[in-house]
């Protein structure tokens, strides 16, 4: 072994740890795609997409729920995930809050995983065609698997989790996710089927797409951690006043 291989081995082996830390998101990611067209396929071999025991049940007993405060939480997250705002206005708006905070590349992952998940939504509906409960109450497109609000919903779940590292927000993003499959089989736009559906393809795009990003979101984490230690400790030294002497 030479001087130079010595050299190398520190380079060799951070490559190797951050090949092994984006297997794990990348080869998960792909298994949940995965699972989804599985489950895609296993609802269509059911005579054409009809709907499973616990779907029937599922949608009979929200559908004894339906009222008043049901209905406003519904609609909001019908507004909140699909169409202009959930496509374009939250992805932008995201986007632009951490530019604003200096996170060029968390920025860029959001909107390239929002878009991802969107696309393979769209692919599997084509590819699919499954109807939608004939209790719908609210416009949608065509295909009713996978879920587009809840993919979406899962999607900014992983990748806000991703980007700001801390539990709470893992928490909040699965009961977002949580809430809004509950609200499309609600509104009958969905089979909690295509919901589940829907959970897997946003979740498992949203890891895939963080595995290709994966060290860049990680120094610039870091780098920002960095720069707001150095600035704490410049505003904790501009409070100390140093000591008068005495004659």
């Amino acid at each position: 072994m030479t001087d130079r291989d010595d050299d190398l081995r520190p380079a060799q082996r951070e490559a190797r740890t951050q090949l092994i830390g984006r297997r794990a998101p990348f080869v998960g990611g792909v298994a949940a795609v995965v699972a989804a067209a599985l489950l895609g396929v296993v609802v269509m071999a059911r005579s054409g997409g009809l709907p499973f025991e616990f779907d029937e049940e599922w949608a009979e007993d929200l559908l004894e729920l339906r009222g008043p405060f049901g209905d406003v939480f519904a609609y909001l997250m019908n507004g909140l995930g699909g169409g202009v705002v959930g496509v374009l206005v939250v992805p932008i708006v995201t986007a632009a809050v951490l530019l604003i905070l200096r996170r060029p590349w968390a920025a860029l992952y959001f909107v390239v995983a929002s878009a991802a998940s969107a696309g393979v939504v769209q692919v599997l509906k084509g590819v699919f065609g499954r109807a939608r409960p004939e209790n719908i109450v609210v416009l949608s497109d065509f295909g009713s698997f996978p879920s587009g609000h809840v993919a979406n919903a899962a999607t900014i779940a992983v990748a806000l989790g991703v980007i700001i590292v801390r539990t709470w927000v893992w928490v909040l993003g699965v009961a977002y996710a949580l809430l809004m499959a509950v609200s499309r089989t609600y509104l009958g736009a969905h089979w909690l089927s295509d919901t589940i559906g829907g959970v897997l393809v946003g979740a498992g795009v949203a890891f895939v797409v963080w595995a290709v990003f994966a060290v860049p979101l990680e120094r610039e984490r870091l780098a920002r951690l960095a720069h707001i230690s150095a600035r704490n400790a410049e505003r904790a030294q501009a409070h100390i006043t140093p000591p008068t002497g005495r004659r």
